[in-house]
């Protein structure tokens, strides 16, 4: 497939890294860098909120209540 496209300047500064460490051209450094951008997305370990038990008990359905409660009036 043909296309044209531009690249912003990190980008292309990595295609014409890869270009110049390993001979390639434009095409197949483009494609390689798309490549491992794909399989890096499967890797990202999984977020896990950090929580700890406060002691206390917060009534939620009033959101600005509870703000108020946990960080004080002033932070608004």
């Amino acid at each position: 497939m043909r296309t044209t496209v531009e690249f912003d300047p990190d980008t292309a500064k990595a295609v014409e890294q890869l270009r110049r460490e390993q001979g390639k051209g434009v095409s197949e450094a483009v494609n390689e860098l798309i490549r491992r951008g794909l399989l890096a997305e499967g890797r990202r370990e999984p977020f896990v909120p950090r929580t700890h038990h406060l002691g206390i008990r917060i009534d939620v359905s009033n959101v600005a209540e509870a703000l108020d409660f946990l960080e004080g009036p002033s932070a608004r």
